[in-house]
């Protein structure tokens, strides 16, 4: 479970860009972020995953082991071990197009290996194939040696996905992963999306409402850097 507690975002000249955010995210819910460009969302999604400290407040999960870390109070060696657990899923993918799909979402799990192994020995034969076995979860086993830089869009962000999902995460975050997309492909990826809540909390930022209405379980829209309203499924 996620739970963002009141947190804040304030420049050394005072403005502040984030006032006082709440809500919880639980396993089983896929939710949608709404909000103008300008509104916190993606500094909201910043905080989620360690890359931002907020000026006040706290952001709370829940480990496996039942132990509960606050991001936004945690020793950096604390932070870089709980983000290799955060799945993260970029508008711009963040592969390394020279490499091939398989080898990227390998690449996912880098963090979490030793340093000498993965420099003088690179990944198992295990590894690999559970990383196979993640691609054909997303329907991209038959690219697997394909160089990404060949892929088109859709393509590219369902690898990024299986990168995301092959870290064993413990919740995934999605800062707006259909946002170059057309139609057609955005239902794809959302269609992939939604089943992974069913393990673990998955947060997106997203700027099509139609989408999120069908896809969501919950809305939750950000208004100038402040919560402005939630709804469920049911109530859209």
């Amino acid at each position: 479970m996620l739970h963002v507690h009141e947190i804040t975002k304030q420049l050394p000249n005072g403005k502040q860009l984030l006032k006082g955010i709440s809500f919880s995210v639980s396993k089983g819910e896929f939710v949608g972020i709404l909000g103008p460009s300008g509104a916190g969302k993606t500094l909201t999604m910043k905080c989620l995953n360690g890359l931002l400290k907020p000026t006040t407040g706290s952001v709370k999960i829940n480990l496996p082991n039942q132990n509960i870390v606050d991001l936004a109070n945690i020793n950096r060696k604390d932070l870089k071990f709980i983000r290799q657990h955060i799945g993260v899923i970029f508008q711009g993918f963040n592969l390394v197009k020279r490499l091939t799909a398989l080898e990227n979402v390998m690449i996912g799990k880098l963090g979490q290996i030793n340093v000498f192994r993965s420099l003088f020995y690179g990944f198992t034969d295990h590894e690999a194939e559970l990383a196979m076995e993640t691609l054909k979860k997303v329907k991209m086993d038959g690219l697997a040696h394909r160089k990404v830089e060949s892929m088109s869009g859709g393509e590219m962000q369902r690898v990024a996905i299986a990168r995301a999902m092959y870290q064993d995460p413990i919740m995934i975050l999605a800062d707006e992963p259909i946002a170059n997309l057309d139609p057609s492909n955005a239902r794809s990826i959302m269609k992939l999306l939604k089943p992974l809540s069913e393990n673990m909390p998955v947060i997106g930022v997203f700027h099509q409402p139609d989408i999120i209405m069908e896809y969501c379980t919950r809305v939750i829209a950000i208004k100038d850097g402040k919560f402005f309203t939630t709804a469920t499924q049911n109530e859209f």
